[in-house]
């Protein structure tokens, strides 16, 4: 793989793998809302590491920012083997105490741009048969709580079936599920995060690493961390209802209500 592509990559885990795709020698698209930042970031990883770093400019929850990393993806003359639909964002409150314009933009950036731009690069890379996808989902899919789970758990189901589909083909797809990350996500949202105990918590590094090494095995699920990993076994197998209860006490404990 020769250029990759990765949405939300001035921070926390987009900005992760940009590094990381960088330093392995990636030439970079960097796609994210803020342009002073991007070109902050652009300009550093080229001086850095000696790559082609692109700044791309776009808001994914518009119809302008989603149409224009699409035509970036779709242009043959410059073939995007990795894309990372990293972009993402919380909003604060149980469902109904959030505007539901809020919640729009939420469903606008995690599941309209990523099946878009997941639509946008695949053609390209089936053609050449090669490339891989990393949709950014949560551990938050596993737990059924409002609808930033809900957008997560779209973004596993879609992954894992387009990957089914997709199996001989060259191209692999991921779903990458973290657990609570340090990041810019939380402060971002305006979501306590005192309560959460130390073990709790991963680092970037270590979920873009993971990530990697995962998507390089070809699995269609990475879910950084044993303790996750055991999160999500028993999320599986608990029904429903005790899921429900588990997410309420856990968003209470965390202080994400």
């Amino acid at each position: 793989m020769t250029t990759a592509l990765i949405t939300g990559a001035t921070a926390g885990i987009g900005a992760t793998f940009a590094v990381k795709l960088a330093r392995s020698g990636h030439d970079v698209v960097l796609v994210a809302r803020d342009t002073a930042r991007l070109a902050e970031s652009a300009e550093k990883l080229s001086a850095e590491y000696g790559v082609v770093a692109e700044p791309l400019t776009a808001d994914l929850s518009t119809e302008a920012g989603i149409a224009a990393v699409e035509a970036r993806l779709s242009d043959a003359s410059r073939p995007v083997d990795l894309l990372v639909n990293n972009a993402g964002f919380g909003n604060k409150g149980a469902y109904l105490t959030v505007p539901l314009q809020g919640e729009l933009d939420m469903l606008k950036v995690h599941v309209e741009a990523v099946l878009r731009l997941t639509s946008a690069a695949l053609p390209g890379m089936r053609e050449r048969g090669r490339g891989g996808i990393v949709n950014v989902a949560s551990v938050a899919a596993f737990l059924p709580r409002g609808t930033y789970g809900a957008s997560k758990a779209w973004v596993v189901s879609f992954t894992q079936g387009a990957a089914r589909d997709l199996g001989d083909s060259g191209v692999r797809l991921m779903a990458l599920c973290p657990g609570f990350t340090r990041t810019e996500f939380h402060q971002r949202a305006g979501m306590g995060t005192s309560n959460i105990p130390a073990w709790g918590w991963l680092s970037a590094e270590r979920v873009v690493n993971e990530a990697m090494r995962d998507l390089a095995r070809g699995r269609s699920l990475s879910v950084p961390g044993k303790r996750y990993k055991l999160v999500v076994a028993l999320a599986r197998l608990l029904p429903s209802g005790g899921l429900g209860r588990m997410s309420s006490k856990a968003a209470r404990t965390y202080g994400r209500e």
